[in-house]
């Protein structure tokens, strides 16, 4: 009566196991498909950051720290966290990291705005995502690396379809939370003037909820930076790697200094994404 039982059990795994291996072979050119294809646009944001010159990027920290501040105090600091990235030597591992970053946090947002918005439009739809948005924002992050490994095997790859899922939910709650709550007011005035609910949509919904959805985007960005480090553990090349480095060789210098890289990029990432949040929320309300 004190223990449970131990001849009650359910053995899921087995046949999670089973069907995860029969997709990945029936599926197999779709997955080749979509590797190819998300690879293409890696590889093509790898070679534009690498192409520029290391004092043209830190220039665009600069120009858009203070477009996002309006500070020049501000957007001086950025820089000079980005710069010492670079004399910490891990200027190449930035590249790779924010390459990664930044794809993940455009298919998230492919997917995560569209669906956001199916979930203000349509509440049934919205009740039956919440719960999976629950699941995916409680579930360790380590375990999104699990499919995509065995979808896409090791590397960068299926970093950024880890990255990109794990990421998703902040997008898509916002984005639906920021629309569902647009002033009624306001809308009631644009349908007395004779918009469709697709011109109400554009034209009232989104403009008016764009500083929430962008708080979203943020929050997505900044998942994804942290994930980013998580997937060190699949072989994807970046910041993360020397982290994972430092853990195995006990080197406590090495890990410090790619761990405040992270840090960095992470601050920067979020001050300019906070800006121009703050800038459309302005404009929103204008």
């Amino acid at each position: 009566m004190m223990s449970f039982p131990e001849n009650w059990s359910i053995d899921i795994a087995e046949s999670i196991d089973q069907a995860i291996r029969t997709l990945g072979i029936r599926y197999e050119a779709i997955f080749d498909g979509i590797k190819a294809f998300v690879s293409f646009f890696l590889n093509s944001v790898e070679g534009f950051l690498f192409f520029l010159p290391w004092w043209v990027l830190l220039l665009m920290v600069l120009v858009g720290g203070y477009f996002a501040t309006k500070r020049v105090l501000s957007a001086l600091m950025f820089t000079v966290m980005i710069f010492v990235i670079g004399l910490f030597g891990y200027w190449n591992l930035m590249i790779y990291t924010l390459a990664i970053v930044f794809v993940s946090v455009l298919f998230s947002l492919f997917i995560g705005l569209p669906y956001g918005i199916l979930m203000a439009e349509n509440p049934r739809l919205a009740r039956y995502s919440t719960s999976v948005l629950d699941a995916m924002q409680t579930m360790p992050s380590w375990v999104y690396l699990i499919p995509a490994v065995s979808f896409f095997g090791l590397g960068r790859m299926p970093a950024v379809m880890a990255t990109m899922i794990y990421a998703l939910p902040p997008v898509i709650r916002l984005t639906s939370h920021a629309i569902s709550n647009v002033d009624s007011e306001t809308l009631e005035a644009a349908r007395a003037f004779g918009s469709t609910k697709i011109q109400a949509l554009f034209q009232v919904k989104i403009p008016q909820a764009a500083g929430t959805i962008m708080a979203g985007i943020n929050q997505t960005t900044m998942m994804a930076v942290a994930m980013v480090v998580t997937c060190s553990m699949i072989g994807a090349k970046g910041l993360g790697s020397e982290v994972l480095i430092a853990i195995n060789r006990l080197e406590v210098g090495r890990g410090f200094e790619a761990g405040i890289s992270i840090v960095f990029i992470a601050i920067v990432m979020d001050r300019l994404s906070q800006g121009v949040a703050r800038s459309m929320d302005r404009k929103a309300k204008a």
